[in-house]
């Protein structure tokens, strides 16, 4: 099959001005364990400053307290453990019950691969109506069981840097490397998803459509860079943009907001908030934001 080869970076709908939190989604995170705490905190900050009404931060309860102080709006759902600090299987109907008034969840910063999360993501993953950004400990737990994905009612994107395609493809690293947009395009097919293939031009792909994104710089290879586009694709999605389009503005927007990053502290000083403190300037340099909503304003006045 001819992939269409994507250059053209999707667009949000403009915000009218009597609009209200609801109108612009609700997104679930599920991320956390202990001694992971931050990868919940990037992703979950990262979705708001995305533009997401509403940010639900389903976590584990020995991390409620710090996240309570962390970070201060999203809403936090505290869920049972297991006794090394994941969330535990039981922690599937609260979740599933929540996720029928959220327009997308983010699952996986931070979650661990201990065996009680990957009991919970056997049960909550086919139980989910809604669609699903996926990364890091949950792209780990999936694994070789990637192709019930297929049978999902919704999109499904995911996220893997090379690492993470090793896991779930069982192909090293190298050979990945050397061929990403075969692997990738390979992978969306099978789950019938969108794949983000992390790196340099990372590229994006249903299997039918490719995009190889020109924004990042190396800078952007420091711990929590991924949990910030989770929670941007996850914004997207929850904001109705098709999986494609949400994936490829997510992957756009977080390079953008990186290469800003870098032009202020550099590539070997860059961290991940440094990403998050570049998203709005990163929204405002594409075009799509404070430029619409001020003239917007007015129109109003006149």
């Amino acid at each position: 099959m001819r992939l269409e080869v994507v250059r053209s970076i999707p667009r949000l709908p403009v915000r009218p001005l009597d609009s209200h939190k609801g109108d612009y989604g609700r997104v679930l995170v599920v991320a956390g364990s202990v001694g992971m705490a931050g990868a919940a905190a990037l992703c979950a900050d990262s979705a708001l400053r995305c533009g997401a009404g509403c940010v639900h931060l389903a976590l584990p309860e020995p991390l409620a307290p710090v996240l309570a102080v962390k970070t201060t709006c999203p809403t936090l759902l505290p869920l049972p453990a297991t006794p090394r600090g994941a969330i535990a299987p039981s922690a599937a109907p609260p979740l599933l019950d929540l996720s029928t008034r959220c327009d997308a969840a983010a699952i996986g910063p931070g979650l661990s691969t201990d065996d009680g999360p990957a009991a919970l993501l056997h049960t909550l993953l086919p139980g989910l109506r809604i669609p699903v950004v996926l990364d890091a400990d949950a792209l780990t737990l999936i694994g070789p069981e990637h192709g019930r994905l297929s049978a999902r009612p919704a999109p499904t994107v995911l996220t893997p840097h090379p690492g993470e395609m090793s896991r779930l493809t069982g192909t090293s690293s190298p050979e990945i490397k050397a061929d990403r947009e075969k692997f990738a395009v390979a992978l969306a097919r099978r789950t019938r998803g969108v794949v983000c293939l992390k790196g340099r031009a990372t590229v994006v792909t249903d299997g039918a459509k490719i995009y190889r994104n020109q924004t990042g710089n190396p800078g952007m290879a420091t711990g929590g860079s991924g949990d910030v586009l989770t929670g941007a694709i996850g914004a997207f999605l929850a904001r109705g943009l098709p999986a494609f389009d949400a994936a490829v503005l997510g992957v756009y927007l977080h390079g953008l907001a990186g290469d800003l990053a870098a032009l202020r502290v550099g590539f070997e000083s860059l961290i991940a908030t440094d990403l998050l403190e570049s998203l709005p300037e990163a929204f405002l340099r594409s075009g799509r934001s404070a430029r619409r909503l001020l003239s917007g304003a007015r129109r109003a006045r006149r």
